[in-house]
């Protein structure tokens, strides 16, 4: 096998998402490029630590580890970078699969050395069985996938999608870990952007560091039917505002809100527009798309001005952790 090895983190805290696990470590273990191992972290749940432990007792290439960090994504990808073995590190949701040359394509992009980061495209799975006719794909980050507005083929980035991504190990090394107080904490408020504020640091870090997304690395994400309503939709553009908040703050706003001046001014627009233009030929969902598109901007401004208050005020705090190395065989 030439090129990295590599190592695939997976993060999980709940057991009502078993199945999906199971078929998540499936697909890693299907690629036409093995990967050197799959960790299974698992944040502060001793129900589900155990279970998984028994499941892969006897499976070679899956490790399944405790998150030895504070509870939340963040930490829990921290402790899966820490115990991998590969010098690719490739990070994949608890409630996806993978498809067969998603290694692939991403040991591809790292024959160029300077190459620190890759992301691939993430494609939603519905639980009804189609999108609703009101979801504009624009905000399909809001579910976790890849939205209108990104760019289509291999090409630079300012960031990667932190449920479809890879890092090179040396850019922990250089940029520190993801920041905890940022993303995802179990069933609480569904903030984001930690693997933004990663970016950043990188490049600066490393301002010799090229990022990519390959929309040839494809995985398909499950979106469960109580995120298909408009309430979760409205609640996550909210915590996404928040978010951003914490990103500026780390990395000031310049660069931390610098792609969504684009998303905002130019991709925005243009999906209201095209959802009028729907709603005039009486086709379904144009009226909701546009309406909806409005609303998430507004809400998402909302949580950016709370965010930025409590920053100031000390409300919010964060940290960027040193990645510990675990020893290499």
């Amino acid at each position: 096998m030439s090129g990295p090895g590599i190592s695939v983190v997976i993060c999980a805290y709940t057991e009502d998402r078993w199945e999906d696990i199971l078929a998540a470590v499936s697909s890693v273990r299907a690629q036409s490029r093995p990967a050197l191992e799959t960790l299974l972290v698992v944040d502060h749940n001793l129900a589900l630590l155990d279970r998984l432990g028994k499941e892969y007792k006897e499976v070679d290439d899956v490790r399944v580890l405790a998150n030895a960090g504070p509870r939340g994504l963040s930490a829990g990808r921290n402790t899966g970078i820490a115990a991998a073995r590969g010098e690719v590190v490739a990070f994949l949701d608890d409630d996806a699969v993978a498809e067969r040359d998603w290694l692939l394509h991403f040991a591809e992009a790292y024959a160029d050395p300077r190459v620190m980061a890759v992301g691939g495209r993430t494609e939603p799975v519905w639980a009804s069985g189609r999108r609703p006719a009101w979801f504009p794909e624009e905000f399909d980050w809001v579910v976790g996938c890849t939205y209108r507005g990104l760019p289509r083929g291999r090409v630079r980035v300012r960031n990667v999608l932190g449920g479809n991504a890879s890092f090179r190990r040396s850019a922990f090394d250089a940029a520190g870990g993801f920041a905890t107080g940022i993303g995802r904490d179990g069933d609480k408020r569904p903030l984001g952007c930690e693997e933004t504020e990663l970016c950043i640091r990188l490049s600066r870090a490393r301002p010799d560091a090229v990022l990519l997304i390959d929309d040839r690395a494809v995985i398909h994400h499950r979106v469960p039917e109580a995120r298909e309503h408009f309430r979760y939709f409205r609640t996550r553009t909210y915590a996404e505002g928040l978010s951003k908040a914490l990103v500026a703050r780390s990395v000031g706003a310049e660069k931390g809100l610098e792609s969504e001046r684009r998303y905002a001014t130019r991709v925005l627009p243009a999906g209201v527009a095209r959802g009028l233009r729907d709603a005039l030929l009486a086709r379904p969902g144009g009226a909701g798309r546009a309406g909806a598109i409005v609303a998430g901007v507004l809400t998402a401004a909302g949580g950016y001005l709370v965010g930025s208050v409590r920053s100031r005020r000390g409300g919010t705090t964060f940290s960027v952790p040193e990645v510990e190395v675990a020893v290499r065989e």
